[in-house]
């Protein structure tokens, strides 16, 4: 389905093996709750690899980009509990960018995503979605969602970040392509990747396109009134 607001905080990242069934456990009890819960936030949503890395993809939807600079987000980014230091420390490879909703359409949820980290100056916004229509005409796709990058929105200096490894990675734009089965998406990877970044003039080196399986959702509503 379109995407519930205008703005998502875009995130991929490896996990160190011995703290990786620390992460699943704290990322479904704690943290994706947690963040779900700060004002503007609407959903949040956990992928796995099926192709490419990092292994693990996550997405939160919120009302727009604003939402992921605001005081409230920040405060909570700089007061991590003692669970989020712990796991936080083993993340690899992280790329972290907040976006602008471009183009978003679709009708329902599907388990499989493609995701396509992007550069480039791109169309104007109309062209943008002429250029993405035929791709959510294909069979099994059921969402097509272009993200423009903001580099500078996720660049503050906060003690969540500081627990990394290493600097996070950003992208300039995302593309997500959600489909029924992962089949219509390794074919949209394999075979037509290359005709949409053309079309939408930007590149997309294969290292970063990658082919994930929905772990876990959680929506605002589903918090319950009291959130």
């Amino acid at each position: 389905m379109a995407l519930a607001g205008r703005g998502v905080l875009a995130i991929w990242n490896g996990i160190a093996e011995e703290a990786e069934a620390d992460f699943l456990e704290w990322h479904v009890r704690e943290h994706i709750p947690e963040r779900v819960a700060v004002p503007g936030f609407l959903r949040g949503r956990r992928y796995i690899a099926l192709r490419g890395t990092p292994r693990y993809f996550n997405f939160y939807e919120t009302t727009s980009a604003a939402d992921l600079s605001a005081p409230a987000y920040l405060a909570r980014l700089d007061r991590p509990s003692d669970w989020t230091k712990r796991v936080v420390r083993h993340f690899r490879d992280t790329s972290r960018t907040v976006c602008t909703v471009a183009v978003s359409t679709g009708l329902g949820d599907g388990a499989f995503l493609a995701t396509l980290r992007m550069d480039g100056a791109g169309h104007e916004t109309a062209a943008l979605a002429e250029a993405l229509a035929p791709l959510g005409r294909r069979d099994g796709v059921v969402g097509v969602h272009l993200l423009r990058g903001d580099e500078a929105a996720g660049g503050q200096a906060t003690a969540e970040k500081a627990l990394r490894d290493a600097p996070d990675r950003t992208a300039s734009w995302v593309l997500l392509v959600e489909g029924v089965e992962a089949t219509p998406l390794e074919s949209f990877l394999d075979r037509g990747a290359d005709e949409v970044c053309e079309a939408l003039a930007l590149c997309c080196p294969e290292p970063e396109r990658g082919l994930y399986r929905l772990q876990y959702g959680l929506g605002r509503d589903q918090l319950g009134a009291t959130k």
